[in-house]
């Protein structure tokens, strides 16, 4: 029992000797106040909704034969421009085949003969637009359910944006797309429509809003994974500062700017009106003029002799911090 006092006792002396100490420490600092100057400066300024979409045709057609029967030769390639009417294949139908082939056992005269009496179909784009698909070759029997090609009318991406996000945006709107495989480019666009209906995906409600690209670089394709920028509002060459030289004091707009040499007036607040802002910088309308200087507050911890407090009393030996 006697022992277990002395116990309670040592523990409550060094607890109180560790609290004097860290008291004792504390009180020894001082903070003094550091501010670093920070000129009015002009730039541009955008506030923007960035979202994911991938590039895809705006309209996919899948071109069918006519008939069942062979290809007997392709006029197109992949990657292809052609317009509607152009013919894109031409076609023996089953029975055409059938009497080409065993009038070949019997001579090029009997050939000649059938290939003038039987004539062989076209198969016609049904639209302008690009060949991105073509799944056939020259002598490949086809039915009418196969897709020998495929047609789209020109590349847009579908962009999925968030439903909180989807008021922001508007038809005619600009943006700008940023290809994963060609993060060097950005390709200028317009939103062109914006889904009725909305899609759920990861339990987030999204909408897709489709974006035409002002031009279709040669390197794009279908498929590719892209990052837009919807922008809301953007202006150029007005004056900024950064965010954080902005201070909001009893309903009003502040910077501190420097005032008189007297000590009392070394620093002066400054009232101002602002426009946009990103985050990062904020648009100056009123109350400062281009290359005026303001002052952003730093705060530094210093020891009472003067010298920068740079060691943390809970670390063993007085161990410097990092």
């Amino acid at each position: 029992m006697k022992s277990s006092r002395i116990l309670k006792f040592i523990t409550i002396l060094f607890l109180l000797g560790s609290s004097i100490f860290i008291w004792s420490y504390l009180k020894g600092k001082k903070s003094e106040e550091k501010f670093r100057s920070v000129p009015v400066e002009k730039g541009d300024i955008r506030i923007s909704i960035q979202a994911t979409g991938t590039a895809q045709p705006q309209n996919r057609l899948e071109v069918k034969p006519p008939i069942p029967g062979r290809i007997e030769s392709i006029r197109v390639r992949e990657g292809e421009r052609v317009q509607r009417g152009d013919v894109l294949a031409w076609l023996s139908s089953t029975e055409r085949a059938a009497l080409l082939d065993a009038a070949r056992a019997k001579g090029e005269k009997e050939v000649s003969y059938w290939e003038e009496v039987y004539k062989t179909t076209p198969l016609v784009a049904p639209m302008d637009g690009v060949v991105i698909v073509r799944n056939m070759e020259p002598g490949q029997t086809v039915a009418v359910q196969d897709v020998p090609f495929v047609l789209s009318d020109r590349l847009i991406i579908r962009a999925q944006v968030d439903e909180t996000d989807i008021g922001k945006i508007k038809k005619g709107q600009e943006s700008e797309i940023v290809l994963d495989a060609y993060p060097q480019f950005t390709i200028p666009g317009k939103v062109d429509h914006i889904a009725y209906e909305s899609k759920t995906i990861n339990n987030v409600t999204i909408y897709e809003v489709e974006v035409l690209p002002s031009r279709v670089p040669a390197f794009m394709r279908a498929g590719m994974t892209s990052n837009l920028s919807f922008i809301v509002e953007e202006k150029k060459n007005v004056l900024l500062l950064p965010e954080e030289a902005i201070q909001y004091r009893n309903g009003e707009t502040k910077v501190l700017v420097p005032g008189d040499e007297e000590p009392s007036k070394k620093r002066v607040y400054k009232e101002i009106k602002t426009g946009l802002s990103d985050g990062k910088k904020t648009e100056i309308r009123e109350g400062l003029n281009l290359g005026e200087t303001v002052l952003v507050r730093e705060i530094k911890v210093w020891k009472s002799n003067g010298k920068e407090a740079g060691r943390n009393p809970f670390m063993p030996f007085g161990g410097r911090r990092r």
